[in-house]
């Protein structure tokens, strides 16, 4: 009996002492002899899932460590998953740059246990359902000419904005978080872009409590129910049955506002026309859900067909998220910076004034166009706060080649978005902010947010799979930015000091929620 067991015994560990060899000599592919990246030895089956378990504060943590003690490509193992990390901005864009498609696709494994198509623009495979559904995107909502159409949406933002600032400064006995005034003004703002409906405040809180439960059941759970999909679905039921909850709220939410733009398109124009007069002023002409309507995606036989209720629910969730808890988060950041820096807020106020003057009712979004300093304080807060520390992950389609590494066939791929803004190496006083580096002769002058050129920073992502809202999330932040110093002062609240401590919701948020003392620096608002 001992004899057996000592055999099994040894059965268990011959696995794990030949990875453990396998990584201190370095693992080779069998085909080509190129070396994959390094990485800490793993168990076998799990990998380095014992590593990961933590929170992504301490993933972050752990990376540093690997990076230093490896190198700026390192591997990671989860299961079956091969999980590469680059940290060096050159290889970064030789990867998402210089490699194009092969590292265009996203990772799939998660979509069905969610009951998912995969069906979105930032889920999809590459390939032509992911060019049709990005390229109706870009063509037909983000581009000039329909974000213009949303500028009295904008403007109705800031004025809900403002107000309830203004009210919470003089009301409240003490100041509340400004974060949750943030947010609730981005959903009013990206409902109406998606829906086309301007919606009252318990419905677009009905919107937004979905969404955050969406999203936080994302953040806290895919990792794990992706380890091995066959096995999670079966040990976290129970969890996952939160997730397709989650969504089918979402749905119920979104499908009645889909089908109210669905009859209104099938409205003449002169009926369209002759709408009662509170349903112009609540009615937007143009929605994204107007273009989800006409599109049509070839299904298995090749035959083109609408999408579906479910499909277009999904890529609603998407859209706001993309504009939503993105935008409000790195809005939150550039204000702490700002009641934390009172002489770059004064800098940027000045600049305002001098734009705009005493009169204008706002600062316009025309404005912002000759405003270098305001661009400045918004790229050093995407660079020194960005919402999003890692980018989607990437699926290798093919073998590549990162750093004179093997990235291989389907390992998935990921960028250390932060520390790359962090460098050293590339910006002078790295943590500190200073808009000034953006500035003619600073070290961000000319920097190019899209990659193209080079990589300094990359809050967006680079590649085919940049972020497809980039120019309209400039405008955002640069308008609404303007607009909050215009109005107000912004200082420190005695006791509730700014703290630029971070921890991780679905974006990487102050652990120490802003609050701030306001000041109107106007009248009238």
């Amino acid at each position: 009996m001992d004899t057996q067991l000592l055999f099994l015994a040894a059965l268990l560990l011959l696995p794990l002492a030949a990875l453990l060899l396998a990584r201190r000599r370095g693992a080779r592919d069998g085909k080509t002899g190129a070396r994959l990246p390094p990485g800490p030895p793993g168990l076998p089956f799990i990998g380095n899932l014992l590593l990961l378990r933590r929170s992504s504060s301490d993933v972050e943590a752990l990376l540093r460590r690997l990076v230093a003690r490896y190198g700026s490509v390192v591997s990671l193992r989860v299961g079956s998953t091969q999980s590469i990390f680059i940290a060096d901005r050159r290889i970064a864009h030789a990867a998402l740059v210089g490699s194009g498609a092969a590292l265009a696709d996203r990772p799939a494994v998660t979509r069905a246990l969610l009951g998912e198509s995969g069906n979105t623009i930032s889920r999809s495979s590459y390939g032509p359902v992911w060019r049709l559904l990005r390229r109706n995107l870009v063509a037909e909502t983000l581009h000039p000419s329909r974000v213009r159409l949303f500028s009295p949406a904008r403007a109705w933002v800031r004025r809900v904005l403002v107000e309830m600032l203004a009210r919470e400064a003089e009301e409240a006995p003490a100041p509340p978080p400004v974060m949750e005034a943030f947010r609730y003004a981005m959903f009013c703002l990206l409902v109406l872009m998606c829906f086309g409906e301007r919606l009252d405040e318990p419905a677009v809180r009905a919107i937004a409590a979905a969404q955050q439960a969406w999203l936080m059941f994302v953040g806290q759970n895919v990792s794990i129910l992706a380890f091995w999909p066959a096995l999670t679905r079966i040990l976290f039921r129970r969890r996952l049955q939160k997730g397709l909850d989650a969504r089918r709220r979402q749905k119920e939410l979104f499908v009645p506002l889909i089908q109210a733009r669905r009859e209104r398109k099938k409205q003449p124009n002169a009926a369209a026309a002759a709408a009662a007069p509170e349903e112009k002023d609540t009615t937007f002409e143009h929605s994204y859900v107007d273009t989800l309507l006409d599109i049509k995606l070839p299904d298995e036989e090749g035959v083109n067909r609408a999408l579906t209720d479910d499909e277009m629910a999904n890529l609603c969730s998407e859209f706001l998220t993309a504009g939503t808890d993105t935008t409000s988060t790195a809005l939150q950041w550039i204000m702490a910076e700002l009641v934390k820096n009172p002489a770059v807020q004064e800098k940027l106020y000045g600049e305002i004034k001098a734009t705009c003057g005493d009169e204008q009712e706002e600062v316009g979004e025309e404005d912002t166009q000759g405003m270098p300093y305001l661009k400045a304080v918004v790229l050093e807060g995407l660079r020194r706060h960005p919402p999003a520390h890692f980018v989607l992950a990437h699926k290798a389609a093919e073998d590549i080649e990162a750093g004179g590494y093997l990235i291989p066939k389907g390992a998935t791929v990921n960028f250390t978005v932060a520390e790359m803004g962090w460098d050293a190496r590339e910006w002078e006083r790295p943590m500190e902010f200073a808009p000034e580096r953006f500035m003619p002769g600073g070290d961000g002058e000319g920097v190019d947010v899209t990659g193209s050129r080079e990589i300094k920073m990359m809050p967006f992502g680079v590649g085919r799979r940049i972020c497809a809202g980039l120019s309209v999330a400039m405008l955002h932040l640069e308008y609404f930015v303007a607009n909050l110093v215009r109005e107000f002062e912004w200082h420190e609240v005695p006791g509730e000091e700014v703290d630029l401590a971070e921890t991780r919701e679905f974006t990487t948020v102050m652990k120490k929620p802003l609050r701030a003392r306001l000041v109107r620096r106007r009248t009238t608002g």
